[in-house]
């Protein structure tokens, strides 16, 4: 459990230095995967079945793949790090969220509408700078989930395997969950699978949020609002993000040139610029708890 703990450190202390590799990421590699297989099998008939297929042949590959890298390397925590720095994608989050925030300061709504494009789906190019900050917010609280919280999760729970096939899923799921007329039936299994996966994480990550402040009415609000959301993950966490900050996310939004009403998350005004810093305040006091409580377990396992 120690060393669990150590190579987690050890992990963040490398997403922190390094951040996400801007060449050679093993995921690019799987993600050209992801596509010749989409292109390969969604057709025809059956595509629920094909879908379940492709993800269980892609993610069984690497799994046996790299149960075989670690067995022939002596140095398996070595992997282990490297797997995790590769999972965890903190960094990545929190400087995409700056790059929006910084020319949003400098009155440069054009490159902050550009930046944010990067990290949401929906149609960034008409936004005012209040779209703007709501969906820099709802991307940072929601995917601080995602590329933080259940990646350490999964870690904790089922080591190399376990992360790996969280991201795997996880990154099948954002290219083939999309419920629109290609990805509906070829990316379902992706889809829940991804929902299962980060039940739990999502859970805890709304119980973290409520210890950060505000305990009863980000409980409160993440359960009755949540419930709203088509997802059922992403709605808890947004709305616990949005109450602990005191502030309302959600509404209206374009997709694919297509407005879609959203239900309104949170209470209190709507967003202003300095609450991009807030949100990434509270992903980085809540990965402090994470880090606190894992020690403390840790401490009392090894010594009780």
């Amino acid at each position: 459990m120690i060393e669990t703990a150590l190579i987690l450190t050890l992990a963040l202390l490398l997403d922190q230095i390094l951040g996400e590799p801007r060449r050679f990421h093993p995921l690019v590699g799987f993600g050209r995967c992801v596509s010749w297989f989409e292109k390969s099998c969604n057709n025809g008939i059956f595509l629920r079945i094909k879908g379940a297929v492709a993800l269980f042949i892609l993610v069984a590959t690497v799994l046996i793949a790299m149960n075989y890298i670690q067995q022939w390397l002596s140095a398996s925590w070595l992997v282990e790090l490297i797997v995790l720095y590769l999972a965890l994608g903190r960094k990545s989050l929190l400087q995409h969220a700056r790059a929006i925030e910084k020319p949003l300061h400098d009155s440069d709504i054009a490159t902050a509408r550009n930046n944010l494009s990067y990290i949401v789906s929906r149609d960034t190019e008409n936004l005012n700078q209040q779209g703007i900050i709501t969906a820099t917010i709802e991307s940072v609280i929601e995917n601080s989930n995602d590329a933080i919280f259940a990646a350490i999760f999964w870690y904790l729970i089922a080591g190399v395997p376990g992360v790996l096939c969280y991201r795997l899923v996880n990154t099948l799921d954002a290219m083939w969950g999309y419920k629109n007329t290609r990805y509906l039936e070829f990316g379902w299994a992706a889809a829940r699978l991804d929902d299962l996966m980060n039940w739990l994480p999502a859970r805890l990550t709304v119980l973290t949020f409520a210890i950060c402040g505000q305990f009863k009415r980000v409980i409160s609000t993440a359960f009755a609002q949540g419930r709203l959301c088509s997802s059922p993950n992403a709605g808890p966490v947004m709305a616990a993000g949005a109450a602990c900050l005191a502030i309302r996310l959600g509404g209206e939004a374009y997709y694919q040139q297509k407005l879609i009403a959203k239900p309104v998350l949170g209470y209190g005004n709507m967003p202003v610029l300095n609450d991009i810093s807030r949100a990434i305040g509270l992903v980085n006091k809540s990965l402090l708890i994470w880090l606190v409580m894992i020690t403390l377990i840790t401490l009392i396992s090894e010594f009780a």
